[in-house]
């Protein structure tokens, strides 16, 4: 007599979202681009018109980028132009 076969489960893996929300209006239109060759990153929301340029190291992803964000937003030191 033989074993029963198990099945196999594969997981999917998961991704990182390329469009976050905005903590100030609230919406998903904060769109990160990476400019590497001068360190910095431009972080803009598409709905409400919130911009900054934020300083980047070579291994920061969009997620870190988009928390160094909130975290300048919450933190009052961001000014709405």
């Amino acid at each position: 007599m033989g074993r029963r076969r198990r099945k196999i489960v594969k997981l999917p893996k998961k991704k990182l979202p390329k469009i976050f929300s905005c903590p100030s209006c609230g919406e998903e239109s904060i769109n990160i681009q990476i400019i590497r060759d001068e360190n910095i990153a431009v972080v803009k929301c598409s709905k409400c018109g919130l911009k900054t340029n934020i300083d980047v190291s070579p291994a920061d992803q969009q997620i870190d980028i988009y928390c160094k964000f909130t975290d300048k937003v919450y933190s009052g030191s961001l000014i709405r132009e």
